[in-house]
């Protein structure tokens, strides 16, 4: 028997080590040890982890790579961000959108992130960013997964024409359901968008992605509306709630109802560490809230977690580089998750969580599953969100489509060791 590509002696997250996978016509076909056969292609892992690749499920890729245009934001708030990014609008081109956003994807390929959904702003009567990142993910389609958000920036009702457009974003082929209804006008309107819009994807045969109660108010209940619209339409499963500050600042007793409604109904929990340690807590002097949705809590309830990247180098967040090990280690410093199993957990909520909230179809490393998985110079999943490990291998449907060395620092020093492998550095080795 001969296959396409074989990787020998990997660890997978699920904590197996010694195992082979092999992949053929672009499936998984074998995942076990001592697997004898040639192959085109064989990849000696050893030892390292072999993961499902990164997914992102919250990112604004019409905006990604602008920091700077036309000015930065020199408050680094929400607020400034969403005024500076109405500026950069009427400026923005299809070509130049999509520039930034193949680039971008380039970047998230090379870190082993294949599958990304993008809300996309749909308060330009022009679509501009729609019909960018329509010809993007036609383009990025043999290598990324890309899942589009029709996204009202300024607020279903209070944009005049957003529901319109909206709508219209959708008959383009966009594919999910978006909405802010803290950006509405009144608590009223909030609530009434969430209805309308959880009604449209109903109609529609769509998933739901509401930013949802993106503020330090303890007051914002739009999640627990999201969560009785997901009940009443029979959406369970579809439904994802964003960001969901507010519950950091909740009351306890109002969460200990709500997290259960939450739960009852299926809807998915993202949250986006990066941002919602940088931009939330705004008005605190001291202490500080972080900001943050409660994790563990949400966990506790059974609910499915999810960390999104957010934004890189636009009006709203200067950093990031599209690496999802500095989203899921900013995520798990921030709640405390610091027992060895909620650090694993973090990893699962790049992984398995956010692949789960997209629905992506044959995810795993298992046969059967689509081959696409990414070799790290880490040991287990809590080293390879210690080190950011480096992806040794990145691999799309049977085939490498990035790679690069083992990160090793050459030294001189009188009696000591010649290099330091940080990977060598894991507990046990």
């Amino acid at each position: 028997m001969s296959f396409d590509l074989l990787v020998k002696n990997a660890t997978l997250p699920d904590g197996r080590t010694g195992v082979d996978i092999a992949c053929s016509n672009g499936r998984i076909t074998a995942v076990e040890p001592g697997i004898a056969a040639e192959a085109a292609r064989v990849i000696d892992a050893g030892g390292r982890l072999v993961s499902p690749p990164f997914v992102d499920s919250h990112f604004h890729m019409d905006a990604t790579l602008s920091l700077g245009l036309p000015r930065m934001n020199e408050s680094g708030t929400l607020l400034e961000g969403i005024a500076l990014w109405g500026e950069l609008k009427p400026l923005l081109t299809v070509d130049a959108v999509v520039e930034r956003a193949l680039r971008y994807c380039d970047l998230a390929v090379s870190q082993g992130l294949l599958a990304i959904r993008s809300h996309v702003d749909v308060c330009d009567d022009a679509l501009t960013g729609v019909e960018a990142l329509l010809e993007v993910r036609k383009k990025v389609a043999p290598y990324l997964d890309l899942q589009l958000v029709a996204f009202p920036q300024d607020g279903l009702y209070r944009s005049e024409t957003a529901e319109r457009n909206l709508l219209r974003a959708l008959d383009m082929g966009v594919d999910v359901v978006g909405g802010i209804p803290h950006f509405e006008r009144t608590m009223e309107d909030g609530a009434r968008s969430v209805r309308a819009l959880c009604e449209i994807a109903a109609e529609l045969g769509l998933m739901v992605d509401l930013h949802c109660d993106e503020s330090d108010d303890p007051l914002s209940r739009h999640i627990e509306t999201l969560a009785c619209e997901t009940q009443r339409l029979g959406l369970q499963g579809r439904v994802a709630g964003s960001h969901l500050t507010s519950m950091h600042s909740m009351d306890n007793y109002y969460v200990s109802k709500l997290l259960p409604l939450i739960a009852e109904a299926g809807v998915h929990a993202i949250a986006n560490p990066l941002i919602n340690i940088t931009l939330q807590g705004r008005h605190d002097t001291y202490p500080k809230r972080r900001g943050q949705t409660r994790v563990p809590e949400l966990r506790a309830a059974g609910i499915n977690v999810a960390f999104g990247h957010d934004c890189v180098m636009d009006p709203w967040y200067s950093m990031g580089s599209g690496d999802m090990l500095e989203v899921a280690s900013m995520g798990m410093h921030v709640a405390q998750m610091m027992s060895r199993d909620a650090m694993r957990y973090a990893f699962d909520c790049v992984t398995v969580h956010p692949a789960k909230v997209l629905g992506l179809a044959g995810y795993g490393v298992d046969v059967g599953c689509n081959a696409d998985f990414v070799v790290l110079q880490a040991a287990d999943t809590i080293e390879a969100i210690r080190l950011r490990a480096r992806r040794l291998a990145v691999v799309r449907r049977g085939r490498v489509i990035a790679e690069s060395d083992p990160a090793i620092t050459r030294l001189e020093l009188d009696g000591r060791p010649d290099h330091v492998d940080a990977a060598a550095y894991a507990p046990g080795r």
